[in-house]
């Protein structure tokens, strides 16, 4: 489902004409990988949608209407949630992308303090890519912990571990499809060497 931005949705309006835009942001992701071509990642589109964040590869049905290209949906308009489900997309091998969000059982807010360590196993290599993709974008990254009434995890330890795999990127390079990301938002954006390792401190990161 896509949004209408003339219906009242209860939540923050979605910034559309802003620097940090999500219609711009779509576009520049669909000018690297919508079309089916040789490109790993190809036939994939970015799409804006009301419900949570979820991915879709090519003929899985929703709503009894299916679809021939592969859907990263992100919530709401925000931008920061399409940098979060990229950052999925740019983890996730050929075989997770042939899976409904990639196949991983999502546990809602609300998780055990072992469950919150799992998830933050999982969510510390993507939220390094979030970061590197934000940095391309110019705009600023924040850890997310997504468990506001479970019990607290170690957020110093899970931001000290989204650094580490941070620092690994940025010393043996990322995949493709991530460096065809950040080149696309880093030429929009300005930036000039977004994968500068001055760009990154843990002591920044809220």
């Amino acid at each position: 489902m896509t949004v209408d931005l003339d219906k009242p949705t209860g939540l923050p309006q979605a910034d559309v004409t802003g620097r940090h835009n999500y219609p711009k942001l779509i576009e520049l992701f669909n000018a690297c990988f919508a079309e089916r071509d040789y490109r790993d990642g190809s036939n994939t589109r970015l799409i804006c949608g009301q419900g949570e964040p979820i991915y879709y590869p090519a003929g899985m049905p929703e709503e009894d209407s299916g679809h021939d290209y592969h859907r990263i949906i992100f919530a709401h308009g925000f931008f920061a949630s399409a940098l979060h489900e990229l950052a999925h997309w740019c983890v996730a091998g050929q075989e997770r992308r042939c899976l409904v969000d990639f196949g991983y059982w999502y546990i809602p807010d609300g998780r055990t303090a072992a469950q919150q360590q799992a998830f933050e196993r999982v969510e510390g290599r993507t939220q390094a890519i979030e970061w590197l993709l934000a940095s391309a974008c110019d705009y600023r990254f924040c850890v997310s912990v997504d468990n506001l009434t479970g019990e607290a995890g170690d957020s110093q330890g899970f931001k000290a571990l989204v650094y580490q795999y941070l620092q690994g990127y940025l010393q043996a390079g990322v995949n493709e499809r991530t460096q065809c990301l950040i080149n696309a938002f880093s030429t929009h954006f300005g930036v000039k060497e977004p994968m500068a390792a001055e760009r990154f401190q843990l002591d920044q990161l809220s």
